[in-house]
């Protein structure tokens, strides 16, 4: 029996970890909450983050770090992107040296505007040479217990590496498909949380489903303007974790972060709908960093930018839906078929 580590034990980081567990690996999951780690030890079920699932005895809960990380040759990292950082520090004594990280994290560092890779590569240095691919695509974690159907992207530079880890967490339920586009399969998964913000808002303002067309396709072609001028593949936004994702996380109720655009559209306030959420809508904080990326990288994103706007500037989203609708008439596409 395979032992894995699974570092964080929100709603995505215990299913990752049932998953792994029920195909027969040993999984050691990191725990935040010290209370949370012994519920989920005696009653097998994680009532914090995913009420009403029976979790695997192959699954042992623990809030030490150490004891986690030790001697893993694969780890799968799950925890948000604001905090990403300083639970990666504290890794980093205990990782082998050649030892392999799947990311499942979707964001962008606020401070640094680096995505979870970027971050790995400034802490790790000296001997240590880790590997870090990155998992991206539409999966709810709810439906992914339930064993509905689903299907991913797994990148890594390395295409052997990408194909090793696709077994390790294919199952009959959890189609997994490979990429070498780390930036690009990480920036899909940061930028569609934006996005479904933008998509709930419109659903609380009352508009229909034109407006969310409309929202999801211009999002996509922001997505992808910020990509390739980051240095990410095209083709991959037209893949699970681009267009895939963004389509999940725009229309589905299990979305987070729709959820919060929503409640901002009915006028609900930003840090109350906050304080109402247990579990972490990423896109909040990813707003802010797409938005400082995109003056940095000189990328027009006025989606992106209305909804920072809308968070943090405090404008009306009717206000900011206007604006977007009276710009300036352009082309849909340039000659070279990039999005405009």
């Amino acid at each position: 029996m395979e032992r894995l580590a699974v570092i964080g034990a929100g709603s995505w980081g215990t299913t990752i970890a049932h998953l792994l567990a029920e195909k027969g690996c040993a999984i050691d999951l990191w725990v935040y909450e010290p209370e949370l780690a012994d519920i989920i030890r005696e009653k097998r079920e994680n009532t914090y983050f995913l009420k009403g699932f029976k979790l695997s005895e192959n699954i042992f809960p623990s809030s030490s770090i150490e004891k986690v990380v030790s001697a893993k040759n694969i780890l799968v990292m799950v925890v948000p992107s604001q905090l990403y950082r300083s639970v990666a520090e504290k890794m980093v004594p205990f990782l082998k040296t050649d030892a392999v990280l799947v990311s499942a994290t979707k964001g962008i560092e606020n401070d640094t505007l680096l995505t979870m890779t970027g971050v790995w590569q400034e802490i790790v240095t000296g001997p240590k040479k880790l590997e870090v691919a990155t998992l991206g695509g539409p999966s709810f974690a709810r439906e992914v217990m339930q064993k509905i159907p689903t299907a991913v992207t797994v990148a890594s530079s390395y295409p052997s590496l990408a194909r090793k880890i696709q077994k390790i967490f294919s199952t009959s339920y959890f189609r997994v498909y490979t990429s070498t586009d780390k930036i690009g399969v990480e920036l899909g998964g940061a930028l569609k949380n934006v996005i479904a913000l933008a998509a709930g808002i419109t659903d609380g303002l009352g508009f229909g489903y034109n407006t969310r067309a409309a929202l999801i396709t211009r999002g996509l072609a922001e997505t992808i303007r910020l990509g390739v001028k980051i240095g990410a593949q095209p083709l991959t936004f037209a893949g699970l974790s681009g267009i895939g994702d963004l389509i999940l996380t725009c229309t589905g109720d299990l979305s987070r972060n729709r959820t919060v655009g929503l409640k901002l559209g009915q006028g609900q306030n930003l840090g109350e709908i906050l304080k109402s959420m247990k579990m972490v809508a990423e896109g909040v904080a990813t707003t802010k960093s797409v938005y400082n990326l995109a003056k940095k990288m000189e990328v027009e994103m006025p989606i992106c930018s209305s909804v920072y706007s809308i968070l943090f500037e405090k404008k009306k989203p009717i206000e900011a839906l206007h604006e977007l609708m009276d710009r300036e008439l352009k082309a849909e596409v340039s000659e070279n078929f990039t999005p405009i």
